[in-house]
Protein backbone atom coordinates (compact mmCIF):
# COMPACT_ATOMS: atom_id res chain seq x y z
CA UNK A 1 0.00 0.00 0.00
CA UNK A 2 1.60 3.52 -1.38
CA UNK A 3 1.50 6.04 1.37
CA UNK A 4 1.09 9.59 0.08
CA UNK A 5 3.51 12.20 1.85
CA UNK A 6 0.86 14.99 1.04
CA UNK A 7 -2.33 12.93 2.86
CA UNK A 8 0.35 12.16 6.26
CA UNK A 9 0.82 16.04 6.64
CA UNK A 10 -2.64 17.13 6.01
CA UNK A 11 -3.10 14.50 8.98
CA UNK A 12 -0.89 15.76 11.10
CA UNK A 13 -1.91 19.19 10.74
CA UNK A 14 -5.60 17.86 12.08
CA UNK A 15 -4.22 16.29 14.37
CA UNK A 16 -2.75 19.64 15.72
CA UNK A 17 -5.21 21.80 15.06
CA UNK A 18 -7.32 19.41 17.09
CA UNK A 19 -4.66 19.85 20.20
CA UNK A 20 -4.89 23.34 19.94
CA UNK A 21 -8.35 23.48 20.22
CA UNK A 22 -8.69 20.88 23.23
CA UNK A 23 -6.40 23.14 25.20
CA UNK A 24 -7.73 26.49 24.23
CA UNK A 25 -11.21 25.10 25.38
CA UNK A 26 -9.80 23.66 28.67
CA UNK A 27 -8.39 27.18 29.36
CA UNK A 28 -11.37 29.27 28.50
CA UNK A 29 -13.29 26.78 30.83
CA UNK A 30 -10.94 27.18 33.46
CA UNK A 31 -11.02 30.91 33.14
CA UNK A 32 -14.94 31.22 33.14
CA UNK A 33 -15.06 28.64 36.29
CA UNK A 34 -12.54 31.02 38.25
CA UNK A 35 -14.89 34.14 37.29
CA UNK A 36 -17.85 32.81 38.34
CA UNK A 37 -16.83 31.06 41.45
CA UNK A 38 -13.42 33.33 42.26
CA UNK A 39 -10.50 31.78 44.22
CA UNK A 40 -11.09 29.31 46.82
CA UNK A 41 -11.63 30.94 50.16
CA UNK A 42 -10.86 29.79 52.92
CA UNK A 43 -7.43 27.47 52.11
CA UNK A 44 -6.16 28.01 55.15
CA UNK A 45 -6.94 29.00 59.01
CA UNK A 46 -8.65 32.69 59.66
CA UNK A 47 -7.57 34.71 62.46
CA UNK A 48 -10.37 36.45 64.67
CA UNK A 49 -8.77 39.08 66.80
CA UNK A 50 -10.41 39.63 69.92
CA UNK A 51 -10.17 43.62 71.15
CA UNK A 52 -10.49 42.31 74.80
CA UNK A 53 -9.03 40.36 77.04
CA UNK A 54 -10.48 36.50 77.33
CA UNK A 55 -13.37 35.65 79.58
CA UNK A 56 -15.27 38.05 79.25
CA UNK A 57 -18.77 38.37 77.42
CA UNK A 58 -17.06 39.55 74.23
CA UNK A 59 -14.91 36.60 74.42
CA UNK A 60 -17.54 34.29 74.72
CA UNK A 61 -19.86 35.52 72.00
CA UNK A 62 -17.04 35.59 69.65
CA UNK A 63 -15.69 31.70 70.70
CA UNK A 64 -19.21 31.03 69.95
CA UNK A 65 -19.49 31.95 66.39
CA UNK A 66 -15.85 30.90 65.61
CA UNK A 67 -16.88 27.35 66.86
CA UNK A 68 -19.61 27.34 64.58
CA UNK A 69 -17.43 29.02 61.37
CA UNK A 70 -14.76 26.70 61.17
CA UNK A 71 -17.86 23.62 61.02
CA UNK A 72 -18.77 25.70 57.78
CA UNK A 73 -15.65 26.75 56.78
CA UNK A 74 -13.87 23.52 57.11
CA UNK A 75 -11.25 25.84 58.14
CA UNK A 76 -10.12 26.20 61.74
CA UNK A 77 -10.73 29.81 63.15
CA UNK A 78 -8.04 30.86 65.73
CA UNK A 79 -9.43 33.16 68.15
CA UNK A 80 -6.64 35.58 69.11
CA UNK A 81 -7.52 38.01 72.43
CA UNK A 82 -5.50 41.27 71.83
CA UNK A 83 -7.13 43.18 74.64
CA UNK A 84 -6.16 46.60 76.01
CA UNK A 85 -6.76 50.64 75.37
CA UNK A 86 -10.06 49.80 75.17
CA UNK A 87 -9.79 47.53 71.93
CA UNK A 88 -7.22 49.60 70.25
CA UNK A 89 -4.32 47.73 70.40
CA UNK A 90 -6.29 44.63 68.27
CA UNK A 91 -8.24 47.18 66.34
CA UNK A 92 -4.69 48.38 65.06
CA UNK A 93 -3.04 44.95 64.35
CA UNK A 94 -6.17 44.22 62.20
CA UNK A 95 -6.32 48.03 60.40
CA UNK A 96 -2.60 46.62 59.13
CA UNK A 97 -3.55 43.09 58.34
CA UNK A 98 -3.66 42.08 55.07
CA UNK A 99 -7.08 42.69 53.43
CA UNK A 100 -7.22 38.85 52.36
CA UNK A 101 -10.06 37.57 54.30
CA UNK A 102 -7.55 35.63 56.81
CA UNK A 103 -7.34 38.25 59.99
CA UNK A 104 -11.24 39.60 61.05
CA UNK A 105 -11.35 41.78 64.03
CA UNK A 106 -14.46 40.99 66.42
CA UNK A 107 -15.91 44.35 68.14
CA UNK A 108 -18.33 46.18 69.93
CA UNK A 109 -19.80 49.94 70.45
CA UNK A 110 -16.20 50.68 71.58
CA UNK A 111 -14.91 50.88 68.17
CA UNK A 112 -17.38 54.27 67.43
CA UNK A 113 -16.78 55.54 70.88
CA UNK A 114 -12.56 55.71 70.64
CA UNK A 115 -12.67 58.04 67.60
CA UNK A 116 -14.53 60.76 69.62
CA UNK A 117 -12.42 60.71 72.49
CA UNK A 118 -8.94 60.79 70.82
CA UNK A 119 -6.46 60.57 68.10
CA UNK A 120 -5.98 56.83 66.93
CA UNK A 121 -3.59 54.68 64.52
CA UNK A 122 -6.36 54.49 62.08
CA UNK A 123 -9.65 55.05 60.82
CA UNK A 124 -12.91 53.87 61.85
CA UNK A 125 -14.85 54.04 58.63
CA UNK A 126 -11.77 54.06 56.27
CA UNK A 127 -9.28 50.98 57.87
CA UNK A 128 -11.94 48.92 57.66
CA UNK A 129 -14.67 47.34 55.88
CA UNK A 130 -18.08 45.46 57.52
CA UNK A 131 -18.56 42.01 57.98
CA UNK A 132 -21.60 40.74 60.16
CA UNK A 133 -23.45 42.72 62.97
CA UNK A 134 -23.61 39.61 65.39
CA UNK A 135 -26.10 40.42 68.15
CA UNK A 136 -27.47 44.33 69.52
CA UNK A 137 -28.40 44.93 73.39
CA UNK A 138 -28.89 47.67 75.96
CA UNK A 139 -28.02 49.00 79.29
CA UNK A 140 -30.12 49.69 82.11
CA UNK A 141 -30.57 52.54 84.77
CA UNK A 142 -29.77 51.73 88.49
CA UNK A 143 -30.06 52.89 91.54
CA UNK A 144 -30.00 52.30 95.25
CA UNK A 145 -33.17 50.45 96.64
CA UNK A 146 -32.85 53.31 99.44
CA UNK A 147 -32.91 56.51 97.14
CA UNK A 148 -36.27 58.06 97.16
CA UNK A 149 -37.25 57.30 93.89
CA UNK A 150 -39.53 54.43 92.41
CA UNK A 151 -39.93 55.46 89.13
CA UNK A 152 -37.81 57.10 86.40
CA UNK A 153 -39.80 60.48 86.59
CA UNK A 154 -39.61 60.42 90.20
CA UNK A 155 -35.42 60.05 89.75
CA UNK A 156 -35.69 62.89 87.06
CA UNK A 157 -37.95 65.09 89.53
CA UNK A 158 -35.46 64.27 92.05
CA UNK A 159 -32.53 65.21 90.24
CA UNK A 160 -33.82 68.90 89.32
CA UNK A 161 -34.34 68.97 93.07
CA UNK A 162 -31.10 68.76 93.62
CA UNK A 163 -28.75 69.47 90.80
CA UNK A 164 -25.94 68.21 90.96
CA UNK A 165 -25.90 66.41 94.28
CA UNK A 166 -27.38 63.36 92.86
CA UNK A 167 -24.11 60.54 92.11
CA UNK A 168 -23.97 58.16 89.06
CA UNK A 169 -21.05 55.41 88.35
CA UNK A 170 -19.33 54.47 85.37
CA UNK A 171 -16.98 51.42 84.37
CA UNK A 172 -14.24 54.83 83.86
CA UNK A 173 -13.97 57.98 82.36
CA UNK A 174 -14.36 57.64 78.27
CA UNK A 175 -16.44 54.36 78.85
CA UNK A 176 -19.61 53.79 77.45
CA UNK A 177 -21.27 54.07 80.86
CA UNK A 178 -19.86 57.75 80.69
CA UNK A 179 -21.06 58.30 78.12
CA UNK A 180 -24.52 56.80 78.54
CA UNK A 181 -24.79 58.87 81.54
CA UNK A 182 -23.95 62.08 79.90
CA UNK A 183 -26.69 61.17 77.61
CA UNK A 184 -28.96 60.79 80.23
CA UNK A 185 -28.14 63.89 81.45
CA UNK A 186 -28.75 65.83 78.18
CA UNK A 187 -32.10 64.08 77.56
CA UNK A 188 -33.54 64.46 81.25
CA UNK A 189 -32.32 67.94 81.40
CA UNK A 190 -30.55 67.22 85.06
CA UNK A 191 -26.97 67.68 86.63
CA UNK A 192 -25.62 64.31 88.28
CA UNK A 193 -22.22 64.35 89.22
CA UNK A 194 -19.90 61.51 87.46
CA UNK A 195 -17.98 59.20 89.81
CA UNK A 196 -15.50 56.56 87.44
CA UNK A 197 -14.37 53.13 88.88
CA UNK A 198 -11.99 51.07 87.65
CA UNK A 199 -14.56 48.48 85.71
CA UNK A 200 -18.06 47.20 86.46
CA UNK A 201 -17.58 45.04 89.17
CA UNK A 202 -16.75 47.64 91.82
CA UNK A 203 -18.91 50.27 90.04
CA UNK A 204 -21.84 48.15 91.20
CA UNK A 205 -20.44 47.28 94.29
CA UNK A 206 -20.34 51.06 95.33
CA UNK A 207 -24.05 51.57 94.42
CA UNK A 208 -25.45 48.41 96.57
CA UNK A 209 -23.10 49.96 99.66
CA UNK A 210 -24.60 53.59 98.88
CA UNK A 211 -21.55 55.21 98.09
CA UNK A 212 -23.16 56.42 94.90
CA UNK A 213 -26.89 56.26 94.28
CA UNK A 214 -27.17 55.69 90.24
CA UNK A 215 -25.03 53.95 87.64
CA UNK A 216 -25.47 52.28 84.08
CA UNK A 217 -24.56 48.82 83.29
CA UNK A 218 -25.05 46.52 80.78
CA UNK A 219 -27.88 44.14 81.62
CA UNK A 220 -25.45 40.63 82.19
CA UNK A 221 -23.49 42.33 84.80
CA UNK A 222 -26.90 43.77 86.51
CA UNK A 223 -29.89 41.36 86.68
CA UNK A 224 -28.39 38.97 89.51
CA UNK A 225 -28.74 41.99 91.61
CA UNK A 226 -31.52 43.00 90.39
CA UNK A 227 -33.30 39.88 90.96
CA UNK A 228 -31.91 39.20 94.61
CA UNK A 229 -33.34 43.18 95.19
CA UNK A 230 -30.23 44.92 95.73
CA UNK A 231 -30.16 46.94 92.66
CA UNK A 232 -33.52 48.78 91.46
CA UNK A 233 -34.20 49.14 87.66
CA UNK A 234 -35.43 52.38 86.62
CA UNK A 235 -35.19 52.22 82.62
CA UNK A 236 -33.77 50.20 79.76
CA UNK A 237 -31.99 52.60 76.80
CA UNK A 238 -33.24 50.80 73.71
CA UNK A 239 -35.75 51.96 71.73
CA UNK A 240 -38.38 49.13 73.16
CA UNK A 241 -38.36 47.52 76.34
CA UNK A 242 -35.77 44.79 77.02
CA UNK A 243 -37.76 40.98 77.23
CA UNK A 244 -35.28 40.24 80.47
CA UNK A 245 -36.94 43.25 82.00
CA UNK A 246 -40.40 43.12 80.54
CA UNK A 247 -41.57 45.83 83.44
CA UNK A 248 -39.21 48.34 82.98
CA UNK A 249 -39.85 51.15 80.89
CA UNK A 250 -37.28 52.40 78.19
CA UNK A 251 -35.75 55.82 79.61
CA UNK A 252 -37.34 57.19 76.71
CA UNK A 253 -40.97 56.31 77.96
CA UNK A 254 -40.20 57.65 81.59
CA UNK A 255 -39.10 61.03 80.59
CA UNK A 256 -35.51 61.12 79.16
CA UNK A 257 -36.97 61.80 75.49
CA UNK A 258 -34.91 60.52 73.02
CA UNK A 259 -32.77 58.37 74.20
CA UNK A 260 -31.05 55.74 72.99
CA UNK A 261 -28.28 53.32 73.45
CA UNK A 262 -27.84 50.58 72.15
CA UNK A 263 -24.72 47.72 72.42
CA UNK A 264 -23.34 45.87 69.38
CA UNK A 265 -21.21 42.78 68.72
CA UNK A 266 -19.39 42.57 64.96
CA UNK A 267 -17.09 41.38 62.38
CA UNK A 268 -15.08 44.27 60.30
CA UNK A 269 -12.29 43.07 58.18
CA UNK A 270 -9.36 45.15 57.02
CA UNK A 271 -10.42 47.83 54.08
CA UNK A 272 -9.42 46.42 50.47
CA UNK A 273 -10.67 42.91 51.54
CA UNK A 274 -12.55 41.19 48.36
CA UNK A 275 -16.33 41.79 48.38
CA UNK A 276 -17.08 37.89 47.69
CA UNK A 277 -15.16 37.22 50.55
CA UNK A 278 -16.77 39.68 52.58
CA UNK A 279 -20.19 38.77 51.54
CA UNK A 280 -19.82 34.99 51.80
CA UNK A 281 -18.69 35.80 55.19
CA UNK A 282 -21.78 37.54 55.80
CA UNK A 283 -23.69 34.80 54.50
CA UNK A 284 -22.00 32.04 57.02
CA UNK A 285 -22.31 34.55 60.25
CA UNK A 286 -25.74 34.89 59.52
CA UNK A 287 -26.42 31.32 59.04
CA UNK A 288 -25.37 31.23 62.23
CA UNK A 289 -27.43 33.90 63.69
CA UNK A 290 -30.28 32.10 62.30
CA UNK A 291 -29.40 28.94 64.96
CA UNK A 292 -31.64 29.11 67.90
CA UNK A 293 -28.65 28.57 69.61
CA UNK A 294 -27.15 31.92 68.87
CA UNK A 295 -29.97 33.52 70.56
CA UNK A 296 -29.66 31.76 73.81
CA UNK A 297 -25.98 32.96 73.68
CA UNK A 298 -26.68 36.08 73.02
CA UNK A 299 -29.83 36.55 75.35
CA UNK A 300 -26.89 35.67 78.04
CA UNK A 301 -25.02 38.73 77.37
CA UNK A 302 -28.55 40.85 77.34
CA UNK A 303 -28.31 41.15 73.58
CA UNK A 304 -30.52 39.73 70.66
CA UNK A 305 -29.24 38.48 67.06
CA UNK A 306 -29.13 40.69 64.77
CA UNK A 307 -28.54 39.22 61.04
CA UNK A 308 -27.70 42.63 58.84
CA UNK A 309 -26.07 42.76 55.73
CA UNK A 310 -22.79 44.65 55.69
CA UNK A 311 -24.14 47.61 54.53
CA UNK A 312 -26.51 48.22 57.26
CA UNK A 313 -23.44 47.62 59.57
CA UNK A 314 -21.87 50.25 57.93
CA UNK A 315 -24.89 53.04 58.29
CA UNK A 316 -24.88 51.67 62.42
CA UNK A 317 -20.87 52.46 62.63
CA UNK A 318 -21.73 56.01 60.93
CA UNK A 319 -23.71 56.97 63.15
CA UNK A 320 -22.40 55.67 66.05
CA UNK A 321 -19.50 57.65 65.47
CA UNK A 322 -21.22 60.97 64.78
CA UNK A 323 -23.71 60.68 67.53
CA UNK A 324 -20.27 59.58 70.10
CA UNK A 325 -18.35 62.63 68.73
CA UNK A 326 -21.42 65.07 69.45
CA UNK A 327 -21.97 63.35 72.84
CA UNK A 328 -18.03 64.11 73.86
CA UNK A 329 -18.27 67.50 72.69
CA UNK A 330 -20.82 68.65 74.43
CA UNK A 331 -20.31 66.80 77.57
CA UNK A 332 -16.35 67.37 77.25
CA UNK A 333 -15.66 63.29 77.50
CA UNK A 334 -11.99 62.90 76.97
CA UNK A 335 -9.12 60.34 77.87
CA UNK A 336 -7.29 61.68 80.51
Amino acid sequence: MTHHPQNAARNALRIAACALLCVLSAQVSAQAASTSSGPAYPTRPVRIVVAFPPGGGNDVIARFYSNRLTTRLGQQIVIDNRGGASGIIGTEIVARAAPDGYTLLFTSLTHAMNEAIQKLPYDTLKSFVPVALLGRGTNVLLVNPAVPARTLPELIALAKSQPGKINYASTGVAGMHHFGGEMFKRAAGINLTHVPYKGGGPAIIAVIAGEVEVMFSTLPLALPYVRAGKLRPLGVGSTTRSALLPDVPTLSEGGARGYEFTVWWGIVAPAGTPAAITSRLNAEFNAISSDPEASKQLAAEGAEVTAWTPAQFNALLAENLAMWKRVARESNIHVE
